[in-house]
């Protein structure tokens, strides 16, 4: 019964923090962007339906990652090509860091753009003093859920 509830818990703790990664891109419009860059608003659906993908890609070699040990695979059953198996690992990875690259960039430009909003908001809503007080408190939120995060040693995976 225990392990039912865990597996319960544990999934929709992980549906949970999809759907905020999956709002904080549409909130800041970053496949749009993509499309609207690259002149090719036709493909939007393929845009997101790649961003879903590799997120459940990452999601699965993050929980298992036993079967994102592609390389020792192939270097245990074919031990003459070693050093071919390194190029082409060492290629792979640089194309994959520079993809990522692209990616986390455009993702910061778009949330600084959209940090651009947040005065033409307070306007708005008539919040016209405490905002920088405002920002404080979700910035030193922030830090204390990172320190409370790494004190109790919670990224340590408990076998």
């Amino acid at each position: 019964m225990r392990s039912i509830f865990l597996i319960i818990v544990g999934t929709s703790y992980g549906l949970l923090a999809a759907a905020g990664v999956f709002t904080v891109l549409v909130a800041v419009g970053l496949v749009p962007r993509f499309a609207g860059k690259t002149h090719t608003a036709g493909k939007v659906f393929l845009y997101e339906e790649m961003v879903i993908c590799g997120s459940i890609t990452g999601g699965f070699l993050s929980l298992f990652p036993e079967f994102s040990q592609l390389g020792a695979f192939l270097q245990g059953n074919f031990p003459d090509a070693d050093l071919w198996w390194r190029l082409l690992g060492n290629a792979l990875q640089g194309i994959f860091g520079l993809f990522s690259g692209m990616f986390i960039g455009c993702l910061a430009l778009a949330i600084a753009e959209m940090l651009d909003s947040i005065p033409i908001f307070a306007r708005r809503v008539s919040f016209r003093h405490g905002l920088g007080l405002a920002v404080l408190s979700m910035a030193v939120g922030k830090l204390c859920g990172s320190l409370f995060y790494f004190w109790n040693e919670l990224h340590r995976v408990v076998q």
